[in-house]
């Protein structure tokens, strides 16, 4: 991505809602203006790593809060304010299982027996230790059963993964998958590695929770390299408090945060953690153009797979105009947003009219990501502006 086109912000035909979706709060970010590579990442970590920590515990009120803005519960697919569950969560239909918000923590021999708090960076990783333990960006409710298939494994994408068929109970059966469709097997990358691939709905929201724990605990992710017991988990991260991560899983990252942009969902997490739960915020969730003046990440967009989903279709009808049409009546389009191939926000529109089709303008010639949200939807697709 580098030397990729600048690109301007732009206000849309339609009714514009400001870019600045999230309540970032003023001033948050004025040190880190300017500053790029691991000196941005250094000024970020200093930003953030002063926050209010909670206790393991805090997590079930904070997943259960009834704020307007508490993305752990489903307020975008069928809006029922169950757990949003990234393990089960079906955005192509219903859900196999929902977990009430306030229902215990546990275990449970089958998939949808019970919910718990999943670690994306494994608890392994850093020995256990507070505050990584009940950081609630990296902490999230899922479901007990492939929680556990997922154990100290890796993330990433699998090898073969149209052959997977339903994980048996020990999730041995390679290639498998739960039954919303995460998947385990051996890693595209490293054929001797086992990984979890999350849905494509949650790559980015998985990738952008990563680069927050590489920025918040900078100071300490050497540490935990040498001194976590689990090769599984090791398999992402270099060793190093600048870099943090292979280059292999660096690259995945990276991919997943540009192929599914920041959602509405994590921008209400952002919000409700940094507001009621422990005052500090996800700067990649705020500004996810930092990871690409961070890492400086050299990829070509044409090897992206990007979604393959029928209930909408995105093309262009002449060189400055995107129509985005809605195929599944069952649901609706509420907002698109449009990020440049930095991850950039460059736009952002609210369907208000509840049309059908939705035609959007962008002035400047590129690459770039829309994403489409609405009931049951989020929808990412990359289109070209000539």
């Amino acid at each position: 991505m580098k030397n990729l086109l600048k690109l301007n912000s732009l206000i849309f035909t339609i009714a514009l809602s400001t870019v600045a979706c999230a309540q970032i709060p003023t001033g948050y970010y004025d040190d880190a203006e300017g500053l790029e590579g691991f000196q941005l990442k250094t000024k970020l970590h200093n930003i953030i790593k002063n926050f209010d920590a909670q206790s393991y515990n805090a997590l079930r009120d904070l997943y259960a809060s009834n704020n307007a803005k508490n993305g752990f519960r489903d307020k975008y697919y069928e809006m029922d304010n169950t757990i949003l569950d990234i393990y089960s969560e079906n955005p192509a239909g219903p859900d196999p299982y929902n977990f009430n918000a306030n229902e215990s923590m546990g275990s449970g021999a089958n998939e949808g027996d019970a919910m718990n708090r999943e670690h994306l960076i494994p608890q392994s990783y850093f020995s256990e230790g507070l505050p990584m333990r009940a950081d609630a960006f990296h902490v999230w409710p899922t479901d007990s059963k492939v929680n556990g298939w997922r154990g100290n494994y890796a993330f990433g994408e699998i090898i073969n993964p149209n052959n997977a068929a339903p994980c048996n109970s020990g999730a041995t059966n390679l290639p498998c998958k739960s039954k919303n469709g995460t998947l385990k097997g051996k890693f595209v990358g490293n054929n001797s590695i086992t990984v979890m691939e999350p849905i494509d709905e949650f790559k980015g929201d998985v990738a952008r929770a990563f680069f927050y724990f590489a920025t918040c605990y900078e100071n300490r992710m050497s540490n935990f390299y040498s001194s976590s017991g689990g090769s599984e988990v090791k398999a992402m991260f270099d060793g190093s408090n600048n870099k943090v991560f292979n280059e292999t899983f660096l690259q995945m990252l990276a991919q997943w945060h540009i192929m599914d942009p920041v959602s509405q969902r994590e921008r209400d997490i952002n919000d409700l953690i940094y507001y009621e739960h422990q005052d500090n915020r996800n700067p990649y969730i705020d500004h996810p153009e930092f990871v690409q003046q961070i890492w400086d990440i050299n990829m070509d967009t044409n090897d992206f797979n990007y979604q393959e989903r029928k209930d909408i279709s995105v093309y262009n009808t002449t060189n400055n105009t995107v129509v985005v049409k809605l195929e599944n009546d069952a649901k609706s389009i509420e907002n698109i947003s449009v990020f440049d191939m930095t991850g950039k926000l460059i736009q952002t529109q609210k369907n208000t009219s509840n049309q059908k089709e939705v035609k959007v303008r962008i002035n400047q010639k590129g690459i770039y990501i829309i994403k489409t949200e609405g009931k049951g939807l989020e929808v990412n697709k990359k289109i070209v502006i000539k």
